[in-house]
């Protein structure tokens, strides 16, 4: 979850973990005499135009998308055959979309041998506090030469999918090109478009196509986590004394539908993988009885009677930007404990990669995926073992991450490997030399990542509550340890948190909130209520 915040200084926490303030000079240099090493390699999708939907201000644009019906449906435009070959294999009038989503082509500007690739295997992610994110590139690199910005020609990679009318995919492929974006969007801009019926030409069929695939097979069981982001306004009261107001966003459809095309392609690219034999999955264990009950325990607290459905179903039906909603959502991370990467069936040996339980603040992983089933013979393990490609539990298939290769490292290599298993060359020799490094690299920067989002969450809680120590709450009751401890919600400020006392599970009970304490990032309520 990333948080908006006013009057908050976060560096305290920037320096506590470590993290790098600039770049060094020498990879300011490479990033900003960095070109294209694949220009005679590209398919020019130039004529197509391309859009992107991102956050209100954003300059590090990984994604561009083109939505078109698909050759030889009725009302397929000119040049709808031009963007690829993603039909080779498709039955005639088996596909209603062709979803063109172009991803920067951050491989290419990145010499396998130069001071950026060190840096960034260094770094893995960018971690997003929320004053100043500490970038994984720099911005010379992030915010320009790479980034789809508009109005000018860029390197990407793009996704060539075809889709039918349920939002199953009927045929896929990927490739190299140059793009140019007509448009940046941010989500508000285009949630009143679509309310208004003025979405631009090349998204107007993205309502349609993320409901699609909201109701596809696998995604209608997925534990898709729709968090919302948290702002805080600084305020006055009437006798001057300064305040904060702490309040969720509310959750764009728009957002969520853009998300879909995301997963769309992740989970193209983890099918690709696992036919070819070769690659790096995103994955994750399935959740326990445990961790299941507990879930149930908590919806049921909060109004939420899943009755028998799959989880992922119950959580599509959620306002998540109600106090209850964003609660379930939080509540849900325990779910996806465990994330992590496997490479399988390249050189190094196909290690494991796992990642810490989300923050309190949001998960790590922001996109769940799908894919093909079935094993991979001869992938290797760590200790040279034949093992099966694993599957993301929240989905149930396979997934890979390439789909952001400007904020996160790992989505580069898996991106090259998608690349070479297309074009039937052999994988990039930078690409398994340093696979074991990125993920480790990725094990770690993730469990910085997450930690970082639960210290700005407890301090933004923290600094909005300090005035307001010795006063009584009404909160919602999830679910008790049967001792001094509850965990509880409290819906004004909406804070997701515990008190000491022993209230019953589900209830509703006023707490008195006995401590906030920004310094040490600390907030703590107690029932009976004084």
């Amino acid at each position: 979850m990333k948080l908006f915040a006013a009057e908050l200084n976060f560096r305290a926490i920037a320096e506590e973990f470590q993290l790098p303030e600039r770049f060094p000079e020498d990879v300011h240099a490479d990033a900003l005499q960095a070109t294209d090493r694949h220009a005679d390699q590209r398919r020019d999708l130039r004529d197509i135009p391309f859009v992107t939907i991102d956050p209100a201000g954003s300059m590090d644009l990984d994604q561009a998308v083109n939505i078109q019906d698909a050759p030889g449906t009725a009302g397929a435009g000119a040049g709808a055959d031009d963007a690829g070959d993603a039909t080779d294999g498709a039955g005639e009038g088996a596909a209603r979309w062709r979803v063109l989503y172009a991803i920067a082509d951050v491989g290419a500007f990145v010499d396998p041998a130069g001071p950026l690739m060190a840096e960034s295997l260094q770094r893995g992610q960018t971690m997003y506090l929320p004053d100043e994110p500490t970038r994984l590139h720099p911005a010379e690199l992030s915010e320009g030469s790479a980034s789809l910005l508009p109005d000018q020609t860029r390197p990407a990679v793009v996704w060539d999918i075809l889709l039918r009318d349920d939002g199953e995919v009927a045929d896929f492929t990927v490739y190299r090109a140059l793009i140019r974006s007509v448009k940046r969007f941010d989500y508000t801009e285009v949630e009143a478009d679509m309310h208004g019926g003025t979405l631009h030409p090349a998204i107007a069929q993205l309502p349609e196509v993320g409901r699609a695939r909201q109701r596809s097979d696998l995604r209608r069981k997925a534990i898709n986590l729709r968090l919302p982001s948290i702002s805080v306004e600084r305020t006055q009261s009437e006798d001057g004394t300064e305040r904060y107001l702490l309040g969720i966003d509310e959750r764009q459809e728009m957002n969520d539908f853009n998300s879909e095309l995301s997963l769309l392609a992740g989970m193209c690219a983890g099918e690709m993988m696992v036919r070819a034999g070769v690659g790096i999955l995103r994955t994750l264990p399935p959740a326990g009885d445990k961790e299941i009950a507990a879930f149930d325990h908590s919806a049921h607290a909060l109004g939420f009677d899943r009755s028998g459905r799959p989880i992922g179903e119950l959580l599509a039906d959620i306002d998540a930007s109600t106090p209850r909603g964003m609660a379930l959502m939080r509540d849900a991370q325990s779910l996806l404990r465990g994330a992590g990467y496997q490479q399988f069936g390249l050189a190094g040996g196909g290690a494991e990669a796992a990642e810490p339980e989300p923050a309190g603040a949001g998960g790590a992983d922001s996109e769940k995926p799908a894919g093909a089933d079935g094993a991979c013979e001869g992938a290797g393990g760590a200790d040279g073992a034949e093992t099966e490609p694993s599957i993301h539990a929240g989905i149930g298939g396979h997934y890979a991450h390439v789909t952001a290769p400007l904020r996160r490292l790992v989505d580069r290599f898996a991106t090259e490997i998608c690349l070479a298993i297309a074009s039937s060359q052999p994988i990039p020799e930078w690409v398994t030399a340093n696979v074991d490094q990125v993920l480790g690299t990725m094990k770690s920067s993730g469990q910085t990542a997450s930690a970082v989002d639960r210290a700005c969450l407890k301090l933004t809680e923290a600094v909005v509550l300090q005035p307001w120590v010795g006063q009584n709450f009404n909160a919602t009751v999830l679910n008790s340890d049967g001792g001094d401890k509850a965990k509880i919600l409290v819906e004004e400020p909406p804070i997701l948190t515990t008190c000491v006392g022993g209230p019953d599970e589900a209830s509703t009970i006023k707490v008195t909130l006995i401590e906030a304490e920004p310094a040490a990032r600390k907030v703590r309520f107690a029932w009976p209520a004084d």
